[in-house]
């Protein structure tokens, strides 16, 4: 087998690796080079620019239990919350005078919102700053559903697949859902004409590194346009409690070899990554990263969306938050753009 520098080598030239060659780059102790040559991709992409969206978190009830997650149904303890439109408008107000040109709606799969509120809300947004753009996060859908909040204005639609493997989709997963559903809804999306984003869970339960090459192989057929990663952090009311972080070494060597994998691809230095690590998002971002997604939530419910413990920039104001971030990003050596941050495919 081949040294670690002249695998990425061989992954920078072709987009492409072996297994065996994505283990040892996944697993890999020392990455230089391939943080090296995974900066240099961003760069002929995106040069210094890193994009932000501004993250709405509108609800924290959903209909799934899925066992890593602290906003599961199961979690009788969790205090939930809902933003009406009349709150979600005025974060978009407050995030559009910071700057922000992407609007993230993001909750846990909660039936209280119909879709006729959902596409009345991507309309308001839409209308009220046509220069923007809005991504919406909200689970599985139908494929009619998708479609209305598209025709609505819709722009972009965020669904992390968490793991490509059908054994480990179970174990993370209650026996009502499934991969084939989660996959179903992302190749709907994309025929539909969003742009679309993937990723999954790094260091989750029982994951491997089979796993791992599975998920970047899901991706190839994919080829989503943003790729969201970050470490599992589990959370106390959750069954995967008592279970490790993930590895902040491991995230960033994929984050890496995302970026020389898909170079045109959208991919944020997560707050998960600033919660494992002080730096993790300035790591994430000299690893290949692009976009950081501070938070626009009323400061009263951010503690509230508690996917998993001690998440960072939860008692922050938006302009706070903002500010903080364009100081890492300046530290890493980039810069916070304010732009719509389409993604180029065309390089």
């Amino acid at each position: 087998m081949d040294d670690i520098n002249t695998i990425t080598d061989r992954l920078s030239a072709d987009r492409d690796a072996s297994d065996d060659e994505l283990k040892i780059l996944i697993d890999a102790e020392k990455s230089d080079r391939l943080r090296e040559l995974a900066a240099r991709r961003r760069m002929e992409y995106y040069g210094l620019d890193v994009y932000t969206r501004g993250l709405i978190e509108f609800t924290n009830y959903c209909k799934n239990n899925c066992l890593y997650c602290g906003i599961r149904a199961g979690n009788s303890d969790q205090k939930r919350y809902r933003l009406s439109k009349d709150d979600i408008l005025a974060c978009c107000r407050e995030g559009y005078e910071l700057g922000f040109r992407t609007f993230v709606l993001q909750g846990g799969e909660d039936l209280y919102y119909t879709d006729s509120m959902i596409c009345g809300i991507v309309s308001s947004i839409k209308s009220g700053y046509p220069d923007c753009a809005v991504t919406l996060s909200l689970g599985e859908k139908e494929r009619e559903s998708y479609q209305s909040f598209f025709d609505a204005g819709a722009d972009r639609y965020l669904l992390r697949h968490e793991t490509a493997d059908e054994e480990h989709y179970g174990k993370l997963h209650p026996e009502s859902m499934s991969l084939k559903n989660r996959k179903r809804c992302l190749f709907d999306l994309k025929e539909i004409g969003y742009q679309v984003g993937s990723g999954f869970m790094v260091g989750s339960p029982y994951q491997t590194l089979d796993n791992l090459v599975s998920d970047l192989r899901f991706l190839q057929e994919l080829m989503p346009d943003m790729i969201g990663i970050g470490p599992f952090i589990p959370h106390e009311n959750t069954p995967f409690g008592g279970f490790e972080r993930g590895s902040l070494k491991r995230t960033l060597n994929l984050i890496s070899i995302l970026r020389l994998m898909f170079p045109y691809a959208l991919i944020p230095a997560t707050t998960a990554l600033g919660t494992i690590h002080p730096l993790g998002r300035e790591m994430g971002i000299k690893a290949g990263a692009n976009v950081v997604m501070p938070n626009l939530s009323p400061v009263g419910v951010r503690k509230l969306y508690s996917l998993y413990d001690d998440k960072i920039c939860t008692g922050e104001e938006a302009a706070e938050c903002r500010g903080c971030l364009e100081r890492r990003v300046q530290t890493a050596g980039y810069r916070l753009t304010v732009d719509i941050g389409n993604v180029k495919r065309g390089l």
